[in-house]
């Protein structure tokens, strides 16, 4: 996957390390907010990932109850 569209688990993980920086402190303004920017959109990506996992366990709930 490119860096636009990571897997959840490398989305999680580099989320993980932006918060970590963000609370260690000692950037500068422009580097915090590129790196909460960066924290903002793998979030949403993360929940997108987790998102689709739900829809899938819930289709095939649905299709085990059909049956």
């Amino acid at each position: 996957m490119s860096d636009d569209n990571p897997s959840y688990e490398a989305a999680r993980e580099e989320l993980i390390e932006v918060v970590r920086t963000l609370e260690a402190g000692g950037t500068g303004l422009e580097e915090s907010l590129a790196l909460w920017e960066r924290g903002e959109k793998l979030a949403t990506t993360c929940q997108q990932w987790l998102d689709g996992a739900r829809a899938r366990l819930d289709a095939a709930r649905s299709d085990d109850a059909s049956e």
